[in-house]
C-alpha cells in the first residue's frame, strides 16, 4: 500500500530523530566519568536540541493546508521504508541501549545514528519548501557531517588510548 506524507509528518519525523539524538548524547554523558568527554557529549546534545528546535519552528510556520506531495510515489516509498524500520527506525530509543557499553561502542553507534540522520535529511531536503527553511536543511546536514568528524576523532583517540 502506497502512502504519501505531508510536510508536517516529515518534519515531525525529523524532530523525533533529533530528540533521539539529544537523549542519546545526554545519556552517554551521564554514563561517562571523564569530564572532558562528558562536556563534548553534552555539546553534541545541545546541537541536536538546536536542530530539533529548527524543525519545530519549520513545522509551526507552515501553512494550514498541508497538502501531500510526491506524485511518483518515490518519496512515499522511501519514507515508508524508514517508518517501517527498513532503513533505520527513527522511533527507536537508542539511548536505552547504552548501559554497559564502552565509550568506543557509544561513539560507533553515534556515528551510525548521525549517518542515518544525514540519509534521511538528504532524502527530504528537496521536499521542504524554501519558505519553510530549505536552506536550513543544508546547514543541519553540514552540522551532522561535522558531528561525524568529531565523533570519528574521539573514536580514534579512544582506540589509541
Amino acid at each position: 500500500m502506497r502512502r504519501s506524507y505531508n510536510i508536517d509528518e516529515i518534519l515531525a519525523m525529523a524532530e523525533r530523530i533529533e530528540r533521539n539524538g539529544v537523549d542519546y548524547y545526554d545519556r552517554a554523558a551521564e554514563l561517562t566519568e571523564d569530564e572532558g568527554k562528558k562536556a563534548k557529549l553534552r555539546k553534541l546534545a545541545d546541537m541536536e536540541r538546536s536542530h530539533e528546535q529548527i524543525f519545530a519552528e519549520m513545522r509551526a510556520s507552515q501553512p494550514e493546508e498541508r497538502a501531500s506531495f510526491d506524485p511518483d510515489g518515490e518519496v512515499g516509498r522511501y519514507l515508508g521504508a524508514i517508518v517501517d524500520g527498513k532503513v533505520f527506525d527513527y522511533r527507536s530509543a537508542p539511548a536505552a541501549d547504552l548501559a554497559g557499553k564502552s565509550l568506543v561502542d557509544v561513539y560507533r553507534k553515534a556515528i551510525d545514528l548521525e549517518k542515518d540522520s544525514i540519509i534521511f535529511y538528504l532524502g527530504i531536503r528537496e521536499l521542504v519548501p524554501e519558505k519553510l527553511g530549505n536552506a536550513q536543511m543544508d546547514d543541519i546536514i553540514r552540522e551532522e557531517m561535522g558531528h561525524i568528524v568529531l565523533l570519528s576523532d574521539d573514536l580514534a583517540a579512544e582506540l589509541e588510548g
